[in-house]
């Protein structure tokens, strides 16, 4: 059975206050012991997840989180990692002790959330044992579905077929997106170099072949090296060429008149995220003063290698290219920060690694600070002149490049 990524699951976030039985609902939906249940307040700290197929709605991921009432200093550092969490999830279950009835606390958890474009879902627990009543208003309130939930012996199968229903729909959106059809050539340009997965490709590239051959395309992969050689062989000029982004200016010159050329990156910015806004995010390149600070996003992790595309590379480009004295920090993984105004620009990788809410969640953190935002695809190809060439077929794309003021579209 093929695996499914970690990265196109839905997330399912249990959340909740302090004993509120997130624990418990958990294991009830996985149907075993994930998370530690104990009627000790606070057990769970660092979020506990669990990969699963939900027969019949496909394969997510179930995440029990610390309870938003946890107290002191590493109870406030555990609510901050839960509301991260949160920012990562397809569907929050918000979970209620019917027992001991709602709390303020609940009452501005939910409203919080119902300000988000984050679907919810209530569950109101222990039904086992008499319940306060009125403890469902919270749920009456903000219009949220909700059920109740026998801890001893409730019905799991309702449980899940209650979570499974609410769970949005998949994304109709794919990477390539159209671009093919029957019989197209399309040649991939995969640069096997230091930067390169040993014994794989990355998974952009992947999925990229994939869905080329879903289209009935007809794929052919080299290395940069080797791509005027593979044209020449062709009786027809291929459709469309995509290349890694650090290769396209050696990849460029040989591209035949009137076939389309772009980058994994910068399909992945239009997959995972917002192309528009990433191109529009280059304006503030042309600002940059010395001491600004940039943050560099990288959501895998990984050692830093001697020319590290993020760590290294990026830096080096961006400087030499601005001839500021720019001032570089880095995130991994899911520590992006929480107060991003303070950064003149966010250059963030394909996001290959993230869903595709986690990263439309920090477009929507960026906008409401006014901060640019471009991902490494767009970055490295405006900064090596291949613009507005690799957004060519992107109309979206190709409407913000026009816009961009004349001292950023160079």
């Amino acid at each position: 059975m093929q695996t499914v990524a970690l990265s196109e699951r839905k997330v399912i976030v249990f959340a909740g206050l302090r004993n509120a039985g997130k624990s418990s609902l958990m294991n009830a939906v996985a149907d075993q012991e994930v998370s530690i249940v104990s009627p000790v307040a606070g057990t769970t700290t660092d979020p506990v997840r669990k990969a699963m197929e939900m027969v019949p709605y496909g394969p997510v991921i179930l995440t029990d989180t610390a309870g938003l009432d946890d107290e002191g200093a590493v109870g406030r550092l555990r609510v901050s990692s839960a509301q991260k969490i949160l920012l990562q999830a397809d569907l929050i279950v918000y979970i209620i002790d019917g027992s001991t009835g709602y709390s303020k606390s609940d009452y501005a958890n939910i409203e919080i959330i119902k300000q988000s474009t984050t679907p919810c879902i209530g569950i109101l627990n222990k039904a086992d044992l008499p319940l306060e009543p009125g403890s469902n208003k919270p749920f009456i309130d903000h219009q949220i579905s909700y059920m109740s939930f026998n801890n001893l012996n409730g019905d799991k199968n309702a449980l899940v077929h209650f979570i499974g229903t609410n769970l949005p729909a998949e994304s109709a959106d794919t990477l390539l997106g159209g671009m093919l059809k029957r019989g197209d050539i399309v040649i991939m340009v995969v640069p096997i170099d230091l930067g390169a997965p040993k014994g794989r490709l990355i998974k952009p590239q992947v999925y990229a072949i994939r869905e080329s051959l879903d289209s009935d395309a007809v794929v052919i992969v080299c290395k940069d090296k080797e791509l005027r050689s593979a044209i020449s062989r062709l009786n027809e000029p291929p459709k469309l060429i995509i290349t890694d982004s650090q290769a396209v200016m050696r990849v460029l010159p040989d591209v035949p008149k009137g076939t389309q050329l772009t980058t994994f990156s910068i399909l992945s910015a239009r997959f995972k995220g917002d192309l528009a806004v990433m191109v529009e995010g280059l304006k503030a390149i042309s600002e940059l003063k010395d001491r600004d600070k940039i943050l560099i996003a990288e959501a895998c992790t990984h050692h830093e290698g001697a020319d590290d595309i993020g760590r290294v590379k990026i830096p080096r480009w961006l400087t030499n290219f601005t001839k500021k004295d720019l001032q570089f920090e880095f995130s991994r993984g899911n520590d992006f920060p929480d107060d991003v105004g303070q950064y003149k620009l966010i250059v963030h990788c394909g996001a290959c690694m993230l869903t595709q809410k986690s990263m439309h969640n920090r477009i929507r953190i960026t906008a409401l600070t006014g901060t640019p935002l471009v991902n490494y695809g767009v970055l490295i190809s405006y900064l090596q002149g291949a613009m507005p060439t690799v957004i060519e077929p992107f109309p979206e794309a190709i409407l913000a490049w026009n816009e961009l003021p004349a001292a950023a579209a160079y």
